[in-house]
Formats: structure tokens, C-alpha cells, sequence
């Protein structure tokens, strides 16, 4: 099983030509409403892919949260361990989608801070026996600090995706607990204090954590074990039309593969899973069906053979 503790949110998206400048009103295109979070999206990309998944968070008692809880569960997702708060609202994000297809992103938590350190001493038993574990950053810290706390020593396998990214003085967690962190080039640079991509995997490396693979959009992804040359994973040459939830999609892939794959593979299907989402509008409509990907990475195998 892969268990997901993180951020549920309703995502209000709107195409706009270009960022508008600070001060400056400019003319949207279209306006979506679309189920996401980081917790939420990475689960349905894993669920998607055949893997069995259980979903740790809150949403609020809100005509929003019952909406994201029946498309949770429609995707096949465990939610009994999920929260519905009373007068608090479900989280949301606004999302503005360039032409180019890039993304700028404002995030109101809500019920998403209620999943507090005490909600994991609740739920631990179960995060405890799964097989991969998913954290990302749109959770309150402290509560991610209490699980990697309190987890057993190699059991399970820890994803970390710190995002929205922090410098690492301000993250009073476990690195060592880490088995793979997967920040993409801005939250490194952010993380680490370096523009360097080599350099900022080198200082995470320092603090313990097994592995960082770094998502590069168009470029793939960079992974970094202590010791190691870097090995690069190329992204596929596609269409983009909308970043949004491509790292989501990476995160998800990875864990799922990670099952029943060596991490170099994982990776591959990480990859693989995100360019795939580039192509489509939306959150977790864009995240790919299992069938998708091995597609297009036997098409990657076929493309490097020749």
C-alpha cells in the first residue's frame, strides 16, 4: 500500500495571456474549477497507475470538500482516515496558466492545517505499515517532523516532495529518515541556498537523506545519491499546454513504481508520467492511466534503440 499525508484543495484556474505585473488587471481567458492538492493529486496519480492507496488529510464541511471526498473515492482511494472539519473550509488554491502553458500558484490551507501532529499519532499504526510513504510541505511542518519522528527505522520507504520549498534552517525534520527527496530546480535552489544544481544536491546529501532527485520540467530528472555521479533522466519530447500537477504526477509515478521497481526504473516512470501530464489542462485531470505510460515509455525504448 502507498499512504499519502498531505494537502486536499479545490484548484480555481485561470488561463491569462501572460503574468499579470504587480498593480496591473489584464484580460483571463477561461476559468476552471478542478479537484487538487498536492496530497490529493499525488494519490490519484499512484491510484491511476494500479497501486493501492490510502489518503491521510482533512477537508472542510463544505460543499467543496464533499466534492473532492466523492472524486477521491471514485478513483478508488482509501479515505477513512481523512478528516471532514466543522467551520473550517476546504482548502483552495488560484492558479494562473500562461500561454506557454507555465503556472503561478496561490494556496489558502484551510482545513489542510488542521492535519496536525496529533492527527499522526492517530493514524500511525497505519502509515507505519505501509510500503511507501508520500509527504509533501502543503501540510503544517510540525506534522511532518512528528512522523518521520516517529516512524519505524526502515519501514516504509520515505518520499519527500518539499513543496512549497523552505530553507533547510527552517525544516526541523529528520533528514535522515528520507529515503528520496524530490524538489524541482527552484525549490533546490531555495532549499539548499544554491543556484546550483550539483551543489544544493550536495548539501541535502550532507544532512542524510538516502537520495534527491531533482525534476527539471523539459529536462527530466537529476538523481543524487552521496559518493555517485549523477544520472539523468531525460523528459520526452512533448506538447506542453499545462504544467500544473506535472511534479504531482512524477511523485505519484515514482512511489508507485517503487513497489516493484529499483529507484533508476521508478524515476524512468516518473518522467514518463509527468510529460504526460504537460499535455492536458487541469490538476488531476491531466494525471495519466497506467496503460499511458507504458505506452510512451515503450515508445522512449523504441526512439534510444534505433
Amino acid at each position: 500500500m502507498i499512504a499519502v499525508v498531505g494537502s486536499i484543495n479545490e484548484d480555481l484556474v485561470l488561463e491569462v495571456p501572460r503574468f499579470p505585473r504587480p498593480g496591473e488587471t489584464i484580460q483571463g481567458r477561461t476559468f476552471a474549477r478542478y479537484a487538487g492538492g498536492k496530497g490529493a493529486n499525488q494519490a490519484v496519480a499512484a491510484a491511476r497507475l494500479g497501486s493501492d492507496v490510502a489518503l491521510f488529510g482533512a477537508v472542510g464541511d463544505d460543499e467543496s470538500g464533499r466534492r473532492l471526498l466523492n472524486g477521491l473515492r471514485a478513483e478508488g482511494i482509501d479515505v477513512r482516515d481523512l478528516m471532514t472539519v466543522k467551520d473550517v473550509p476546504t482548502g483552495v488554491a488560484t492558479i494562473w496558466v500562461d500561454e506557454r502553458g507555465e503556472n503561478a500558484i496561490a494556496a489558502a490551507p484551510g482545513a489542510n492545517a488542521c492535519t496536525d501532529p496529533g492527527f499522526i499519532d492517530r493514524v500511525l499504526k497505519r502509515l507505519a505499515a505501509s510500503d511507501v510513504l508520500l509527504l509533501q510541505f502543503e501540510i503544517p511542518i510540525d506534522t511532518v517532523a512528528r512522523l518521520l519522528e516517529r516512524l519505524p527505522a526502515t519501514r516504509p520507504i520515505v518520499i519527500v516532495n518539499p513543496a512549497p520549498a523552505r530553507p533547510l534552517g527552517d525544516l526541523p525534520i529528520r533528514f535522515e529518515r528520507i529515503d528520496i527527496f524530490t524538489p524541482n530546480m527552484a525549490e533546490m535552489a531555495t532549499l539548499a541556498g544554491a543556484a546550483d544544481r550539483e551543489q544544493g544536491a550536495c548539501r541535502l546529501l550532507e544532512r542524510g537523506i538516502g537520495n534527491v532527485v531533482c525534476t527539471a520540467g523539459a529536462n527530466g530528472a537529476f538523481w543524487y545519491r552521496r559518493g555517485e555521479t549523477s544520472v539523468h533522466t531525460p523528459a520526452p519530447d512533448v506538447k506542453t499546454m499545462d504544467t500544473t500537477a506535472a511534479g504531482d504526477a512524477f511523485n505519484g509515478a515514482l512511489a508507485s513504481a517503487l513497489e516493484s521497481n529499483a529507484i533508476g526504473e521508478a524515476i524512468r516512470w516518473g518522467v514518463a508520467a509527468g510529460a504526460i501530464a504537460t499535455t492536458r489542462r487541469g490538476a488531476q485531470p491531466s494525471l495519466p492511466m497506467r496503460n499511458e505510460v507504458e505506452t510512451l515509455l515503450r515508445q522512449i525504448a523504441t526512439s534510444n534503440a534505433r
